[in-house]
């Protein structure tokens, strides 16, 4: 019987799986399918060089990648007063909420919480969310009389000649803008970019996060990945491994440089369930397992096994005593080698063709 016959007969041509690479999908992408040339359904006669068996599983699209174990970016600190600097702290230091993060003239200048920048000098009658996130610091750090809000009342002056009292300072009741610095919680000193006697204008000091970070930054096409609240798995040098979240996502764009183009990367930050798993860690290397997708009983087959087929999508050999059939199928979870696949006359057991 001719070829001709023979793919009247069957109904499909079968392309290859070189195919496969061309046409489908980017989830087949770099998945080992192998590359063959034109084939037909196989004589009655003869079966396929090599078989396997469908089985029912749950497949796992996990992917390792490395990444930095520190505390996350850092962040430099510009003095904004004229004067001397007379105390700078020590890298490694841990600064919270109402301690001074450098001393200028043997004044603080002391950290408070918030997302907004110190901008303005605060007096009786200014108004604005600023002076609510003076007042939230203020009401945290223990001090009361007054209502937290957006207006600076003579209450809150009153509660703040209290607070420049304890911290030494001249009780004016009146807020320099130079004089506090605001971060979103607490800092570690990363870095002392100046020493005691430096004028206070310049850099002081750069710091970061006090909570230990993992930073992986990831190609485009690894976006899939890139999901803020997704839980991974961190392997540390000492063989321990720690569960953790995904807990931001940020595109950064690498500059070009010589004949290499810009890049577009994924970074992202990883936060550990627990943080004493990084107790006592810092700028490391560390292996980041993220799991992409789960799917749970399932039918699946080695990749190997799929067909293009020239109407279009895919089919798998199957293989029936001494004879074989293609099966067009549906493609669901790429993991591991394998793929979920569902189809007419598909089961837990069922043997399909392999290519040579």
């Amino acid at each position: 019987m001719s070829d001709r016959r023979r793919r009247g007969r069957a109904g499909k041509v079968i392309l290859g799986v070189a195919a496969v690479a061309a046409v489908g999908a980017a989830a087949a992408a770099g998945l080992g399918l192998p590359q063959t040339g034109s084939q037909a359904e196989a004589p009655k006669s003869s079966g396929p060089p090599k078989t396997a068996t469908v089985s029912r599983q749950t497949l796992v699209d996990t992917q390792n990648e490395d990444g930095k174990l520190g505390h996350g970016d850092s962040r430099t600190l510009t003095g904004r007063g004229a004067g001397t600097l007379t105390e700078v702290p020590a890298a490694g230091t841990t600064i919270q909420r109402g301690q001074a993060l450098y001393r200028s003239d043997n004044a603080p200048v002391v950290l408070l919480y918030g997302a907004l920048p110190s901008y303005r000098n605060l007096a009786v009658g200014d108004e604005g969310p600023d002076v609510r996130q003076l007042e939230e610091n203020l009401a945290a750090l223990g001090y009361t009389g007054f209502t937290v809000d957006d207006t600076y009342s003579s209450s809150t002056a009153s509660a703040v000649r209290k607070w420049q009292g304890d911290l030494g300072l001249t009780k004016t009741g009146t807020v320099e803008a130079a004089r506090i610095v605001y971060a979103v919680g607490a800092v570690r000193v990363d870095e002392r970019k100046a020493e005691p006697g430096d004028p206070s204008g310049g850099a002081i000091l750069a710091y970061t996060s006090t909570t230990p970070v993992v930073t992986v930054d990831l190609d485009t096409s690894d976006q899939r990945l890139a999901k803020s609240g997704t839980a991974v798995t961190v392997k540390l040098p000492d063989g321990r491994s720690a569960t953790a979240k995904i807990s931001a996502v940020q595109t950064i764009i690498q500059p070009a440089q010589g004949n290499e183009p810009a890049k577009t990367k994924y970074r992202v930050t990883i936060v550990p369930d627990d943080v004493k798993a990084f107790d006592g860690l810092d700028q490391m290397t560390v292996t980041v397992t993220f799991t992409a997708g789960k799917r749970e009983n399932v039918l699946a087959v080695p990749v190997q096994a799929l067909l293009a087929l020239a109407e279009g999508g895919y089919g798998v050999q199957v293989v029936e005593g001494g004879t074989t059939k293609v099966v067009a199928v549906e493609l669901g979870l790429f993991a591991a080698g394998k793929v979920e696949i569902t189809g007419a006359g598909i089961s837990a057991g069922t043997v399909v063709g392999m290519p040579a």
